[in-house]
């Protein structure tokens, strides 16, 4: 099973929205379930930022800056990046956040680099 949870209804209303647009772009019928979340278990610390920590440079960089692993998972920038990695997100957009993130230069390009290779990033 294929799921979105929500909180609120804000959350409900642009997941419905989301699920629509797709629909319409694809001309198909999306199965996935939008449901109220009723509970939530985080995943064990190891299963954390996986796409991330694929990347052994990449990986080895943010554990100098966040050498706790708790810090490292609840960093917001490995968040983001994690998802970058994993294929999420417009490269422009990427891009545009790298020099907030508090990352070298040299990395900076690594994960651009890293993540125009992959191909699975959503094009502008």
């Amino acid at each position: 099973m294929n799921a979105v949870f929500y909180h609120n209804e804000q959350q409900r209303r642009a997941a419905l929205a989301s699920k629509a647009k797709v629909e319409e772009k694809t001309g198909r019928t999306v199965h996935t379930q939008i449901l109220p979340i009723r509970s939530f278990t985080l995943a064990e610390a190891y299963h954390q930022k996986y796409m991330l920590r694929q990347n052994t440079d990449l990986s080895w960089h943010f554990k100098r800056i966040y050498p706790n692993l708790n810090d490292f998972i609840n960093s917001t920038a490995v968040t983001r990046l994690n998802g970058y990695v994993g294929g999420y997100g417009k490269l422009s957009q990427l891009e545009r956040e790298l020099a907030a993130l508090g990352i070298s230069e040299i990395i900076q390009k690594n994960l651009v680099k890293r993540v125009r290779r992959s191909g699975r990033h959503f094009f502008d």
